[in-house]
């Protein structure tokens, strides 16, 4: 990837919530669709938020002033997607049926999944971003902008998946690189952290895998159970997590050595059917995502891909369905 003409679309690409014209008037939704987007709204300016904090982390552990500057502008980004969002709710917010906020999950899962990000290798916060972007962009966000189907969510979500797509391209970028021979020669060169350290660590993981479960059902697929609810979206987001957890370099990460493992019992036909959701509990996924969603054909195909051309796939995935 070419980090210089990246990091020159991010400072062109740049927009402001007032560019938007925020007099159309929303389109007519009956009461308990108007309360249903209205808080999806809310919770996604929340997803944004949390995002901007794990590229802001990622700011801070590069030392290339380039990819250092693409990561403050995404910080930006999402701070506008998160304004564009709380925007979006009080404007679909044209009965006032209810007050908003956050919705307590997500809430409870953001302090312990910063927490892992800031305490957990660098290679542990780029799967769960880029996890996360993929959820949003191919899934989620699609899925709730046709539901609403209205002209004000169109025009932001338009912009904001321009954003994304800049977004997704990095994330696989730093996937491949955190999944290259420089950076396991560098992390076999570092010093041993302190005992309390890997404590806390090990502590920030469990705590956060203990929130995720909740926070995933309540935010991510009951939302979608209305506004996809074929699920098929949801499913092409994680068969492309999967297989980007099975490509070549990535299998010998940690963490994805640990979710490679907890799936593959998972999807053991003994284990499975006695212990399967246990282990989906333990990564905190319902177990419909857990079991494979990609054919052994898939699984050749995608290994063979640059993560580049992974990227590009991902963001075609926004036009299935």
């Amino acid at each position: 990837m070419d980090l210089d003409r990246m990091l020159a679309m991010c400072r062109r690409d740049q927009w402001s919530i007032d560019d938007l014209d925020w007099d159309v008037a929303p389109r007519h939704l009956a009461p308990e669709h108007e309360i249903a987007v209205c808080q999806y709204f809310k919770d996604m300016s929340g997803i944004e938020l949390l995002a901007g904090e794990l590229f802001r982390v990622q700011g801070e552990q590069t030392d290339d002033p380039t990819l250092k500057a693409i990561f403050e502008s995404f910080v930006v980004d999402e701070q506008r997607h998160s304004a564009v969002a709380a925007r979006l709710c009080d404007h679909y917010d044209v009965h006032h049926y209810q007050t908003y906020d956050l919705n307590p999950h997500l809430v409870a899962f953001a302090d312990p999944f910063v927490s892992v990000v800031n305490h957990m290798p660098p290679d542990v916060a780029i799967a769960y971003i880029t996890c996360g972007e993929l959820l949003l962009d191919i899934a989620l966000l699609r899925s709730l902008d046709d539901f609403v189907d209205d002209e004000m969510s169109r025009r932001a979500m338009k912009l904001i998946n321009r954003d994304e797509s800049r977004h997704i391209a990095i994330d696989y970028y730093m996937v491949g690189f955190y999944s290259g021979d420089d950076y396991t020669d560098w992390l076999e060169h570092q010093p041993p952290k302190p005992p309390a350290e890997r404590v806390r660590s090990l502590a920030a993981l469990l705590r956060m895998l203990y929130f995720a479960a909740p926070f995933i059902r309540r935010v991510f697929f009951e939302p979608m159970e209305l506004t996809d609810p074929s699920g098929a979206r949801l499913l092409e987001a994680f068969k492309r997590m999967q297989l980007l957890g099975r490509k070549p370099g990535v299998t010998e990460r940690p963490f994805a050595k640990f979710v490679g493992i907890v799936q593959d019992l998972f999807n053991d036909p003994v284990l499975g059917r006695v212990m399967g959701p246990l282990l989906a509990r333990l990564i905190g996924l319902p177990p419909h995502v857990v079991q494979t969603l990609y054919t052994p054909e898939e699984e050749a195909r995608y290994g063979q891909m640059t993560y580049t051309e992974l990227a590009e796939d991902a963001l075609a995935a926004k036009t299935l369905h």
